[in-house]
Parts: structure tokens; sequence; C-alpha cells
């Protein structure tokens, strides 16, 4: 286990601890909770508007460019993998030849781990921490790549039902801190975890996490933050969801101070001005 935070991802190196990173979001599906559809043309991928929009987030200041074949929102339908392969592999493989900027691939399924890292994604966000295919960490340790590890209440299809928490803070940490052993008994080298904001929580239970983000230091894995657009802010002051900026960079910037080394956004720029006044601040001797 990298312990420094000084992470490699093919031919760039990062230090995690060193300032926020900022994670964009390239969501390729139709039915995100925030921008499915997004770069679609007729009911069909535009690889050229995925394209285009993933180069714009990295000219805005993004470290990652995360990739989804499928939405995890509330309420959603489970796609077949060859789906997600067909509209994330492509768009990988053209990507990784435009730029080093690291590639994520974020999906639960190991046959679309393997075919995105194949293409060229040098990560694995696993938004089940390894526990929806047990085949996932074996894969991302073959070739050995960098993991991402989330926790989720419940299973893939039942978390966002009711969830009830005795300890939220303990009962994340603690599958968290099994997420990793398993990482490490695979071989995987470079962790990094998400307490999974939103993801089979409700509003006091993504607060309490918030609060406590920097007590998951003690797992010694880099941390990242998913917060972007996240009903839970709607819950604080009512939004719709495409007008949750402000919400979310406050949302960033308090998770910036707290602890977190990653933040995921939809939006690069303005968590990018946002998080550069931060670090700044934090930095300064």
């Amino acid at each position: 286990m990298v312990s420094n935070y000084i992470f490699t991802f093919g031919k760039k190196e990062y230090n995690l601890a060193s300032r926020t990173h900022i994670m964009g979001i390239l969501n390729l599906t139709d039915d995100s909770f925030s921008d499915g559809g997004k770069y679609y043309e007729n009911g069909k991928l535009n690889i050229d508007m995925a394209l285009d929009a993933a180069m714009q987030m990295i000219n805005d200041g993004a470290d990652f460019i995360d990739v989804g074949g499928e939405s995890t929102r509330p309420g959603f339908t489970p796609v077949p993998a060859d789906v997600e392969i067909e509209r994330t592999a492509t768009v990988i493989s053209e990507l990784a030849k435009l730029t080093d900027i690291p590639i994520s691939i974020d999906t639960y399924k190991s046959k679309v781990a393997e075919e995105a890292i194949k293409a060229g994604a040098e990560i694995v966000n696993d938004i089940s921490g390894f526990k929806a295919d047990y085949k996932m960490a074996a894969v991302t340790g073959k070739y050995q790549k960098t993991a991402i590890v989330m926790h989720i209440k419940g299973t893939i299809t039942d978390m966002h039902q009711h969830p009830k928490y005795m300890d939220v803070f303990y009962e994340v940490f603690a599958y968290l801190k099994a997420c990793v052993e398993t990482g490490q008994r695979n071989r995987i080298k470079q962790i990094i975890v998400d307490p999974g904001f939103g993801f089979g929580k409700n509003l006091e239970h993504n607060v309490e996490l918030l609060k406590e983000l920097k007590n998951f230091k003690s797992l010694n894995c880099p941390i990242l933050v998913g917060l972007s657009n996240k009903r839970f802010i709607n819950d604080i002051f009512p939004t719709p969801v495409n007008d949750r900026l402000s919400g979310t960079i406050a949302a960033n910037v308090y998770a910036a101070m707290n602890g977190a080394n990653i933040i995921r956004v939809h939006n690069v720029i303005e968590n990018r001005k946002a998080i550069n006044v931060i670090d700044y601040i934090k930095n300064m001797k």
C-alpha cells in the first residue's frame, strides 16, 4: 500500500496530499440523474461530443476523467455488461489517444472493468467496493490498476430504500476497511476510498459523514468524495437537480477543508476556481 499518497497512473504521477484534485464526470448514459442523454443524438451516443466534453473538462483543470456507462440514480434499471462496454470502451480508447490524464471506469462489473482497462483506463471506480462482483478485485489487481472503493448500504438495487444505521461513520469505516483489505489481498497497490455520499444515506447520514471525513484518514488511503448535484443539497435548500452548483461548491469546499483529496464533479471549472482558493488558504504558511 502506498502510504505517502504519491500515486502513479500510467505516465502521470500525482501527490494526492499536495492539493485537492478534481475528477470530471463523463456519463455516457441516457438516464443519469443530472446529465443523462447529454451526448446522445437521435437516440445514439455521439462519441465526438463525449470526447469534446472530456477534453473541455481537462482544459478546465480536471486531474481525472471518470467514464460511466450505467446510471445508478434512485430507481435505475441495471444494463447488461455488453451495453456498458459498447458505451464506454471506444470513448476510453479514443480519449486515451488524446491525453495522458488518468481515465477511470465507473462500474461494478468486472467484465466492463477489464475491457475498459484494455482500452486505456488506469482506475477502476467500483461503487460496491468489490462486493457486487467477486472478480472485480482480482481483475484490478491482475492489471495493477488503481481502485476506488465506495460504500453502499445494502445492494446495488436496494441501496436507496430507507437506509438505517446504528452508527453511520463506524459502519462506513468498517465497510471501507474490509474493501481495502480485499484489494490488498489481490495485490492492488493504490487504493482510494469513497464514503459513498448519497448511496444509501439520507440527509443526516451525509452530513455526519462530511463532519467525520478526516477520520477516514486512518485507513491510510486518499479520500474521494462525490457530492456533485446530490439529492441532499436539495434536502437542505430545495433546488432543481441542474441548479445545484452553489450547493455542490459549498459541500466540496467543506470536504476539502476536512480531508478530501479528490472531488468528483460535473462542473469542473467552477469547482476548480473554488478549490484553488481553499487550497491556497490551507497551504499558506
